[in-house]
């Protein structure tokens, strides 16, 4: 019976949110595909412009993270006024940083365009999206906020088709606007930008609405501007080691584009396609890891620890297996990634070892994102993956990928592997962190608790 419950809740999350994943890496390939065409330049000035974007993916991710601890269980719990509550918490500093993002990117895009690369002509075309695309951060950031409400919340399915559509329409104004389809102007790199931004004005625009509707759960203003301090308590509790462990991992891996970055544009472009091409086969894996942890979440929040423990060991296996298939995938696609991407002998010859070195990465990205990502945090055990990155990234890694670049100077492959192994470098520890089952606890407090 276990059984056939779990996949019923698991597939309805899963599925969705792999296909909201799949889109969103569609709009990178995308970007990829069409900037190609334009010039090898355009393609890696993208390429390190959106590392600004991926730091702040990772806020929004530890924001979302902390977030979801308590949005799923206390939907797991039945009560719909304490999630309301919490989406109210969350919002709020979401919006500040967000904002600090579209401030720098309009105002100071040459100095953030400085960290990755001393190429004037990257720098200035890096420079044009940011200025263009500044308005995104701060609408991403709250669309953010709803999404993780709804799929927390039984809506995971609209909220990924919201975003699905929307990154559909992105796609469509990418090609109108970069090659001036159907009379409009032809803006090249900064037409990529403003299809971005556009297209999250429509997204965000689609979610208010969508949230008034009656009986749905979306943000009040009695709850935004009364300050639960127990909730508050709680939530920077379980958001602040999140937040801190997505920064520590975002940095370290933005530090390996920064070293490939100083290597030559060739390996930034190859770098840049090997990226997307594995985030496109890695959907399912970052779905099943969103969706394992909604579902392990609820039946914490709702009392049942022992199905919560069976669910999450179901989780697990599942990310080791759907790690190894999409790494599978990944490699058997390699002539085609080839063929798609018009880049010079040196970039290809590059990109087909940087292919191999992914594959093998996935493994340990699945399942590593199934259990500190998804699982640990559910439970509110938000400590530990802070502390196993800072170990394996800026312990060893980072400091090894500047040994290897600029002092050894190795060749580019094998400073790709050298930046590349975090993943599976920290596998054996997750594992035995996961057996300890410390994130087995329900978090959720009673009504009147959780009011003062």
């Amino acid at each position: 019976m276990d059984n056939r419950q779990f996949w019923k809740r698991l597939i309805p999350l899963v599925f969705p949110i792999a296909f909201e994943q799949l889109m969103y890496s569609l709009v990178s390939t995308s970007d990829a595909l069409m900037l190609g065409l334009v010039d090898q330049s355009s393609l890696s000035a993208v390429s390190l412009a959106t590392q600004i974007s991926f730091i702040f993916y990772m806020c929004m991710g530890g924001f979302s993270g902390g977030g979801n601890v308590l949005l799923a269980q206390y939907w797991g719990k039945g009560s719909p006024e304490q999630v309301e509550q919490v989406f109210a918490i969350l919002i709020r500093p979401v919006v500040l940083v967000c904002s600090l993002f579209s401030g720098a990117a309009l105002l100071v895009p040459q100095l953030l365009m400085r960290f990755f690369t001393p190429d004037p002509e990257l720098i200035r075309l890096g420079s044009e999206y940011l200025r263009a695309v500044s308005p995104y951060y701060l609408l991403n950031g709250i669309s953010q906020c709803y999404q993780c409400t709804m799929k927390n919340c039984g809506r995971a399915p609209k909220a990924s088709l919201i975003s699905s559509i929307c990154v559909a329409l992105n796609i469509l104004l990418n090609g109108i606007l970069i090659f001036g389809l159907f009379g409009a102007p032809e803006l090249g790199i900064r037409g990529a930008a403003i299809a971005t931004a556009s297209s999250q004005v429509i997204g965000l625009g689609w979610i208010l609405l969508d949230t008034r509707l009656r009986g749905k759960i979306h943000l009040r203003m009695k709850h935004l501007l009364n300050f639960r301090l127990t909730l508050e308590r709680d939530f920077w509790k379980y958001t602040t080691p999140v937040l801190a462990n997505s920064l520590v991992w975002g940095l370290g891996i933005t530090m390996g584009s920064m070293i490939l970055g100083h290597l030559g544009t060739d390996a930034v472009a190859a770098n840049s396609i090997a990226s997307v091409a594995k985030n496109l086969i890695a959907c399912f894996c970052m779905g099943l890891a969103s969706g394992g942890a909604i579902l392990v979440g609820n039946e914490l929040g709702a009392g049942q620890l022992e199905r919560a423990k069976l669910y999450g060991s179901k989780v697990v296996r599942l990310s080791l297996i759907s790690g190894a298939i999409s790494g599978g995938i990944l490699i058997a696609l390699t002539p085609v990634i080839l063929r798609l991407a018009k880049l010079s002998p040196q970039s290809a010859q590059y990109l087909r070892w940087m292919v191999v070195v992914c594959a093998v990465n996935l493994i340990g990205m699945s399942h590593n994102s199934a259990t500190i990502s998804g699982i640990f945090t559910a439970g509110g055990d938000t400590k530990f993956g802070f502390i196993c990155d800072c170990i394996t990234l800026w312990l060893i890694v980072v400091p090894l990928g500047l040994l290897t670049a600029f002092v050894l100077h190795w060749p580019v492959i094998a400073v790709y592997v050298i930046i590349s192994m975090d993943e599976i470098v920290k596998l054996p520890a997750v594992w035995r962190h996961y057996k300890q089952y410390k994130w087995v606890r329900d978090l959720t407090r009673q009504e009147q608790e959780a009011v003062q």
